[in-house]
């Protein structure tokens, strides 16, 4: 591997780990940036060739010397999306695959386009195309006439901009994105045609791009790529866009979901707004969008009927910890609460499952009659990461987890409950309860004096941490 001394691998500080890509093989020792998850680890030993240990930086430096090829520029831009989690090659890069049958495979992750304010970085967005353009072309050695380059958790960006998947308006924006990357990657393919000679014809006849979306500057930066696109002398490929089934690169960037699939602990999302999404992206690709996986539980499940649901559903943004948070609720016919769902659009993929998994878990629990008190006194105070400082809750300033939260607020919205008081500081502390290695063994010791008829949220307070 080539030196990656002054690159941007000199700043990342990383951490060492074991993981296994599937249940069934053996661990690796896995290297990442700190600041990754057990998730990214598992795609790492999975995306990484070998048996034996394995570093991000060294494991994608193998494909960035190929995909840039001399392009100083271009591999320092590469590193730069594999580092922000926006974007990099599929499996076939990263295990040295040559090209085939299937044309190369970059996927670019759509949260991590949403800023701070909440906005979409609609410009770095088309860099991002035109960089993996630019390696798609490098990796398949300047003689693939088809590339592959789609996005990644496009639920995850509506759900981050705090918009309902069957909606018309995450319709305008999904429909936006897929022309922007498809104007965007067709002008760098004219670019490339400019310099070493076209290969393909412009296209004389255009999908229409969506006048406005509620993204500001997301139509008008859509509409500006397909006419660049359109000024080209010719292209250098035939076919660039397309969405394909995930694999391990998206787990490693953090995508909550692969392609425009809603997010799993959404399934009340009816057929028809599946399909309505699905036509609303597919003029502005280049290959036919791929069936719809179904989960392997799924047929063995005896189907669910949806309880009725209002037209529109309510979603809460915070931060939450400095982690943002989006908690989506419906209500049936009567406004009774019967779901809810998390998006953690910069969590990492395990975490994020895990709170999926638990959201459906207490929706069937709601649909089926367990009242949302119960859970309220089961899950106000739990302790665990993120926590901290709440920003953008006027009621809430303070939260020793992100459930913590969301069931005290909760507890204000559908049970009229002011009951629940603040967490201090020090309860939001991460190691607030202390840990064995700090404490000095506590046993043999009186057993806490707690009424037998106590409630069991009384007795486990009453109890002690021992090590």
């Amino acid at each position: 591997m080539a030196s990656t001394r002054g690159t941007l691998w000199d700043g990342v500080a990383l951490r060492r780990t074991r993981a296994a890509a599937d249940p069934d093989s053996p661990p690796r020792a896995i290297a990442l940036p700190a600041a990754w998850d057990e998730g990214a680890a598992a795609a790492l030993a999975s995306l990484a060739p070998g048996a034996g240990p394995a570093s991000l930086p060294r494991s994608a430096e193998a494909w960035i010397a190929r995909a840039a090829d001399g392009a100083p520029d271009l591999a320092e831009t590469l590193r730069a999306l594999l580092l922000s989690r926006r974007g990099c090659p599929g499996a076939e890069a990263w295990r040295g695959g040559k090209a085939g049958a299937e044309p190369p495979r970059f996927v670019l992750n759509l949260p991590a386009f949403l800023e701070a304010d909440g906005s979409f970085d609609a410009a770095g967005y088309a860099e991002a195309c035109a960089a993996a353009v630019r390696a798609l072309d490098r990796l398949a050695g300047g003689r693939a006439r088809r590339l592959r380059l789609g996005f990644a958790d496009l639920a995850g960006l509506l759900a981050g901009l705090g918009l309902p998947y069957d909606s018309p308006e995450s319709r305008a924006v999904a429909a936006a994105v897929t022309a922007l990357t498809r104007g965007a990657a067709e002008a760098e393919s004219g670019r490339m045609a400019e310099r070493l000679g076209a290969l393909e014809p412009v296209a004389l006849t255009w999908p229409v791009p969506p006048a406005e979306t509620p993204v500001p500057g997301l139509a008008e930066a859509a509409r500006a790529a397909l006419d660049a696109a359109a000024a080209s002398p010719g292209l250098r490929h035939a076919a660039l866009v397309g969405l394909a089934p995930p694999d391990a690169a998206e787990a490693l960037l953090s995508a909550g979901t692969g392609g425009i699939a809603p997010a799993a602990a959404d399934p009340s999302v009816p057929e028809a707004a599946r399909r309505a999404m699905r036509e609303a992206v597919s003029p502005f690709l280049h290959a036919p969008l791929p069936a719809p996986a179904a989960s392997p539980g799924e047929a063995r499940r005896p189907p669910r009927q949806a309880p009725p649901r209002r037209q529109t559903g309510t979603v809460l943004r915070v931060s939450v910890g400095g982690h943002k948070v989006a908690l989506r609720t419906a209500e049936d016919a009567e406004g009774r609460l019967v779901e809810i769902a998390f998006t953690l659009s910069k969590e990492g993929a395990a975490y994020r499952s895990l709170m999926e998994g638990f959201a459906h878990s207490v929706s069937l629990g709601l649909q089926r009659g367990v009242p949302l008190a119960e859970y309220v006194d089961a899950f106000a105070y739990t302790r665990f990461g993120p926590a901290g400082a709440v920003e953008g809750d006027p009621a809430i300033s303070r939260a020793t987890s992100v459930l913590d939260w969301a069931f005290r607020r909760l507890a204000l919205d559908h049970l009229d409950r002011h009951d629940l008081p603040q967490p201090s500081e020090e309860d939001c502390l991460p190691d607030s309860l202390g840990t064995a290695a700090q404490q000095a063994p506590l046993l043999p010791m009186d057993l806490p004096q707690t009424p037998a008829s106590a409630s069991p949220r009384t007795r486990r307070r009453a109890l002690r941490l021992v090590g």
